[in-house]
């Protein structure tokens, strides 16, 4: 893993874009699944309802069983390295320390705040729910060095506990949260907003490439767009709530027809902290039932592998636009015969009590998607 972030930690600046490349890696659930433990399946949607401990500050962690692509940071001086996932679904950076000592955070990367003479510590703890276990940490200070920008005086969590074998199997040492500050644990300031109040960036944008078929190459991206990851036109769209990067969906259609689902409106959360397509409960039934998808022993929707061009293609209609996911993008093989369906449930909806979809990786390996600070704008458009 020392090896792996050394070499990772490169970076590509060209014309005021600063890239970091992202690797994609087997998830915690497959990890686990592999030992014969399963985990059981838990709401992405709950990790952005309200923190249930007003004493602390609280992150879910609930949905990152799933997630695969994680990329390098640094912090201290002199500079320590951390794979880190980059949340579009949350707001704090956090990473393993020293603190801790269960085999959770053993098998990682730990940051030694007494090896960086520019940390500082607080007082203040915070708590991170997940479906195995938790994990308990205190904020401090420090630089960060994200793709050659480096930012002073950036809010870093420090786990001081993680039980139980979840963290342990994962391949990341923490997470960068990319959300809007108003969801930030804590009331610390995210890693974006201080880019932006620092004047670190030419533009306060910045852009996920995500590869397909298990192969590397995805990139993110801070400062600018990359003309080369995508094709045609960036389609945007507004935020509709500067919490999450949460936008409204007007339709929803299956092989071209609409199905008047969301002709009252939806809401969708961009998230690259979320493997899936995560659907309505009260429509997956009829999703599946479309598909032809049976479900496994465990819970996992399948289809038969011989029949995926078969299957029907999911649209949705965003701000008169229409994107679509072909079965290529929403059927992941796992082995020879096994195709599973990469949608799941939700059974929460957004906060202003419309449906809500969550964008996961499914969607965003086909749309290149843009992240504007500056209008309060998602833009999508055709991944190379």
């Amino acid at each position: 893993m020392k090896c792996l972030v050394a070499v990772l930690v490169c970076v590509v600046l060209a014309e005021g874009i600063v890239k970091i490349p992202l690797h994609k890696h087997k998830s915690m659930r497959e990890a686990l699944r592999e030992k014969g433990i399963e985990l059981p399946y838990q709401d992405p949607a709950l990790k952005y309802q309200p923190n249930e401990f007003a004493s602390s500050a609280n992150m879910y962690i609930n949905n990152y069983a799933d997630t695969t692509y994680f990329g390098a940071i640094s912090i201290g001086t002199p500079p320590q390295s951390f794979q880190v996932l980059f949340d579009t679904g949350s707001a704090n950076l956090w990473v393993d320390s020293i603190y801790c000592n269960t085999q959770a955070c053993n098998a990682h990367r730990k940051f030694n705040p007494q090896q960086s003479s520019t940390f500082y510590g607080t007082r203040q703890s915070f708590y991170l729910p997940y479906g195995a276990g938790s994990l308990y940490g205190v904020f401090g200070y420090d630089t960060v060095n994200v793709g050659g920008i480096v930012i002073n005086n950036q809010e870093v969590g420090l786990s001081t506990n993680e039980p139980g074998q979840t963290f342990e199997v994962a391949k990341f040492d923490g997470i960068l949260g990319l959300s809007y500050p108003s969801i930030s644990a804590g009331g610390e300031t995210p890693v974006m907003d201080n880019m932006m109040s620092q004047n670190l960036l030419v533009a306060d944008i910045f852009a996920f490439y995500l590869s397909r078929g298990g192969q590397q190459g995805s990139v993110l991206s801070f400062g600018e767009v990359d003309n080369s990851l995508y094709q045609g036109q960036i389609y945007w769209t507004p935020v509709t709530s500067e919490t999450y990067w949460q936008i409204g969906i007007q339709g929803f259609q299956i092989n071209g027809q609409e199905t008047g689902w969301c002709s009252q409106g939806c809401q969708s959360i961009v998230d690259t902290g979320t493997s899936m397509l995560t659907a309505p409960s009260q429509l997956l039934g009829s999703i599946m039932q479309t598909i032809g998808a049976q479900q496994n022993q465990y819970g996992m929707y399948v289809v038969d592998c011989s029949q995926v061009n078969n299957l029907p293609t999911l649209s949705f209609v965003i701000s008169g636009v229409t994107f679509s996911l072909p079965p290529s993008a929403y059927i992941i093989q796992y082995g020879y015969q096994v195709c599973g369906v990469g949608i799941t449930p939700t059974y929460l909806p957004s906060r202003d009590g419309e449906p809500l979809w969550i964008f996961g990786d499914v969607f965003l390996r086909e749309y290149y998607s843009v992240y504007d600070r500056t209008n309060n704008r998602v833009g999508f458009a055709s991944a190379v």
